[in-house]
């Protein structure tokens, strides 16, 4: 059989450790015939075939994010971007940029996120108030970094009917002032006591969006994403894989809320194709680190009767995630503190008993984020057959937020040669939009354990955590597909396996790691077809 692409003259690392490295691949009906060197390959090409010429260039697995809110990370192309804001003024100056001169309807909203108040060189929440002097009519709602807080002004609570009346709602907390109002700053939940109001996206808006951002993910190396966003994602991916648009590889988890829909219909992880899938069914066990609300085991530095907020208790947990797994659906738990994680752990625990007892086979679990595990709980997730899914850009962003709230406890913050070590399936993401999607920034966050600008310093933040490329190119490539189950078609180039392809300007396995930042992603491949490609 001949094949209808060939890429030669590369420096091809496969992820396969049967042939690690090759010069070559042959592509045929979007598949991999072959891969080898360059003489063995080239005389494969069909008549007619394209013979594409690396010129030096490396490749590798199709890269893919492991966590991803792929609505929300579109839209976010359309909306307020905070991040990287210095200053509260600098945060409204950018908001004023985007309130627009019209308001293009009467249930117009402005929407947008990545404001962090440590950013700012403060501690303090912003106000309703500094919202109020940009704008009394438009309701605004904002994000912080974590998507764990909210900033509205006063419309925006006065359409939400937030007072000094109002209670907290269950998992959620309204801040409050010396009076009781409402400041305009909302935790968790009650960030849904707003957001309830705010006019949805139709699917014709969310697919639009999309497309835009699939381009932008090709553009960035990325093959594939598993997302955490709700249903109105699905009807909008499904739309665009319907209309034969959908070029990413997408594996779709489930909003705990709707399981019991899932359950009733049968729904079960794998379920679907090579393009669009189910996943687990996703749980949050705590908040976030940046408003301070993820579940400790001792209180936050500074703040003795602060041990962040359980969003899920462990009963409630335990109930969904045994009722999913006995229906075929595996489980994926937001954990940031340490109490958060040990509890999953325990749930994850009596799962894996239950499963025992029913001769199951198991079921591909997660933990999303792992961000400060206890050191009595850092074997567990290996033990369990926990896969740790881990944002390595999270911990050269976070790190002084971390340093701050956690104090000495860092050193067993985000670390992922620790859970490599343990022999736990660690996966890497980008929790976009909450950072950028583009995955060399994750791949320099791993490797470096240091931001863009070369912070900390030469060695890195906790640098014992800092893992090589290779094992950083698996936690984006073999990893995500044996997180997904599809260990036989992706997550590594061998001849049968789908052709998807990530190609850099320069081989990233044989350059210092400060350099990796100004590497081109020079092509992208999914499914034998070129979706970004910047040579000839």
């Amino acid at each position: 059989m001949s094949a209808t692409m060939i890429l030669h003259n590369g420096r091809i690392h496969t992820m396969n450790p049967q042939q690690p490295t090759a010069t070559a691949v042959a592509i045929r009906d979007g598949k991999l015939l072959a891969v080898g060197s360059d003489d063995e390959i080239k005389p494969l090409l069909a008549a007619g075939g394209e013979l594409v010429n690396l010129n030096g260039r490396c490749l590798t697995p199709g890269l893919v994010d492991a966590h991803v809110h792929f609505q929300n990370f579109a839209l976010s192309l359309q909306r307020v971007d905070l991040r990287g804001t210095k200053t509260l003024d600098e945060a409204l100056d950018r908001i004023k940029e985007k309130l627009p001169t019209d308001i293009p309807s009467a249930d117009y909203w402005l929407q947008g996120r990545g404001w962090r108040v440590n950013d700012w060189g403060q501690t303090n929440f912003p106000r309703a108030a500094h919202l109020d002097a940009l704008s009394r009519d438009i309701p605004i709602c904002l994000r912080d970094h974590s998507g764990h807080a909210a900033w509205v002004n006063s419309r925006a609570l006065q359409i939400a009917r937030l007072d000094a009346q109002t209670a907290d709602p269950p998992g959620g907390q309204i801040q409050r002032d010396e009076n009781g109002r409402p400041t305009g700053i909302l935790f968790e939940d009650a960030i849904d006591l707003v957001v309830r109001h705010i006019p949805n996206a139709t699917t014709a808006q969310i697919a639009d969006a999309m497309r835009e951002a699939q381009a932008y993910c090709w553009r960035a190396g990325l093959t594939g994403l598993h997302d955490f966003d709700g249903r109105s994602c699905f009807i909008a991916l499904q739309t665009l894989h319907q209309n034969g648009e959908l070029g990413l590889r997408v594996v779709k988890n489930v909003p705990v809320y709707r399981l019991d829909y899932a359950i009733g219909v049968g729904l079960r992880s794998g379920f679907g194709d090579e393009w669009l899938r189910i996943g687990g069914v996703k749980i949050f066990a705590d908040g976030a680190l940046g408003p301070r609300t993820a579940a400790m085991i001792a209180p936050y530095e500074g703040e003795p009767d602060n041990y962040g907020i359980v969003v899920t208790d462990k009963e409630e947990m335990l109930d969904k995630a045994s009722a999913a797994s006995a229906h075929g659906l595996s489980v994926t738990v937001h954990a940031i503190g340490d109490k958060a994680n040990h509890d999953v752990l325990d749930v994850y625990e009596a799962v894996r008993r239950e499963e025992a007892g029913r001769g199951q086979s198991l079921l591909r679990h997660r933990i999303e984020h792992v961000q400060l595990i206890h050191p009595a709980d850092q074997a567990r997730l290996a033990q369990l057959n926990v896969i740790a899914s881990m944002q390595p850009i999270h911990a050269t962003s976070d790190m002084e937020t971390a340093d701050r709230h956690w104090g000495n406890r860092t050193k067993d913050s985000y670390a992922f040669r620790t859970m490599l070590n343990s022999g736990a399936t660690v996966v890497f993401g980008s929790d976009a939009p909450i950072e950028k999607i583009d995955p060399l920034l994750g791949i320099h966050a791993a490797v470096t354990r240091r931001r863009a600008d070369g912070s900390p310093g030469p060695d890195g933040w906790h640098p014992e955590q800092k893992l090589t490329m290779a094992e950083t190119i698996h936690a984006f490539t073999t990893a995500a597909a044996i997180t997904s189950g599809q260990e036989a078609t992706q997550g590594s180039i061998a001849p049968g396996k789908l052709a998807d392809f990530t190609i850099f300007g320069r081989d990233i396995f044989n350059i210092p790691g400060d350099e990796l930042l100004e590497v081109e992603i020079s092509g992208t491949i999914v499914g034998g077809e070129f979706k970004h490609r910047t040579f000839s």
